[in-house]
């Protein structure tokens, strides 16, 4: 257990997600002293060297308020209305209170679509890792205001694990008004005992996670599948209570609280395999032998100039498969520009991409983050 906690407080880069209940004192409207400890806490971090993106939910529950409903609607469009009235309730609260710190936000409105479809994956990635670059606090939610399908708060569990997939962030800490996962549900259970640490995909967990509450209505179930999407990429995952004093920083330092669930495997060996299993190859780069070593020895990224032919159709954003001039499979990535542009550019230097194709997206044909060997 010691060595799992260990590397949640070496972590350099947290995805938090702060659920609906606590941002909203249990639906009496934003809990801004409550916003203002965690954003205290947060910027603490920020401190000590760890890059944080916050996953925020309320802005249904923020709506609801502030259009004095007491009763969640049903209806579609009217859930939407509440999500676009509450998001500027957030907004105002988490940029009024990083901005006592220096720091700057940036509002970030996903759907699982984006995080799914490969070309706006690639975008998403890029804009959320150069904000982190750029010493910016991303505040991320779902775009529940244009989403066409069932609105579901708590699902905001698994766009925190997504977004990990996305940055590949080393933890993920979800914070809720539980102290973590229990073996039954303890509002019912007096017996129920705090599983301290757990495989994150073992599949027990399952039938032990409670429902959810009034606002969020995933509850646990959707935290252990959040950890075990989380763990496809090599993040661990810490479910705790948002209402510990200085919980993250407590976090931070080692100390034992909530649950933590663990992947199975090393982070490159999880990452290696969703790229390699999760999607289709749709055609194949092939490399001179200079861009062969610089990818295989030297751990570079691959660019046009390397790059002597290729073949098959695909797009932005899809699995190629790369080789050297044998044939002999090298690596396999996600490729920046599409077939039609890549065959322009390649053989040609970084600096000529904007001039032949009159913008440039990367100067990577395909980035080493992108990128894992065979």
């Amino acid at each position: 257990m010691a060595a799992s906690r260990d590397k949640l407080q070496k972590a350099r880069r947290w995805v938090v997600k702060i659920g609906s209940a606590l941002l909203t004192n249990d639906g009496q409207g934003l809990d801004q002293a409550a916003i203002s400890r965690w954003v205290d806490q947060l910027a603490a971090l920020k401190q000590q060297g760890v890059e944080v993106v916050l996953v925020s939910s309320g802005a249904v529950a923020e709506g609801m308020t502030r259009l004095g409903w007491s009763v969640r609607p049903k209806e579609l469009n009217r859930l939407q209305a509440a999500a676009a009235v509450g998001q500027m309730g957030l907004v105002q609260a988490y940029e009024a209170n990083f901005q006592r710190h220096g720091t700057h936000t940036a509002q970030i409105l996903l759907t699982h679509d984006d995080l799914t479809h490969r070309d706006r994956y690639l975008n998403a990635r890029a804009a959320l890792k150069t904000l982190l670059e750029m010493g910016v606090v991303p505040v991320v939610n779902e775009n529940d205001t244009v989403v066409t399908d069932e609105i579901r708060f708590g699902d905001n569990d698994t766009l925190a694990a997504l977004v990990a997939n996305l940055i590949e962030a080393d933890g993920v800490v979800l914070l809720t008004d539980q102290h973590g996962l229990y073996t039954a549900d303890p509002r019912s259970n007096p017996h129920a005992e705090l599983i301290s640490q757990a495989r994150a995909e073992d599949e027990s967990l399952v039938a032990v996670a409670g429902s959810g509450g009034k606002l969020g209505q995933g509850g646990m179930a959707t935290k252990v599948r959040a950890a075990k999407l989380a763990a496809r990429s090599g993040a661990i995952t810490l479910i705790a209570s948002g209402r510990e004093e200085d919980v993250l920083l407590r976090l931070k330092q080692g100390e034992v609280l909530g649950t933590l669930l663990v992947p199975d495997r090393s982070p490159m060996a999880a990452r290696k395999q969703w790229l390699a299993g999760h999607l289709q190859a749709r055609g194949t780069l092939v490399l001179d032998a200079g861009a062969v070593l610089a990818l295989t020895e030297r751990g570079k990224s691959l660019l046009p100039a390397g790059v002597k032919g290729l073949s098959g159709e695909f797009t932005r954003g899809e699995m190629v498969l790369i080789a050297d001039e044998s044939g002999r499979i090298v690596a396999r990535g996600l490729v920046n520009y599409g077939a039609g542009d890549a065959r322009k550019i390649v053989g040609k230097p970084s600096s000529m991409i904007s001039e032949v194709l009159g913008y440039i997206s990367e100067e990577e044909l395909v980035h080493r983050d992108n990128l894992v060997l065979a």
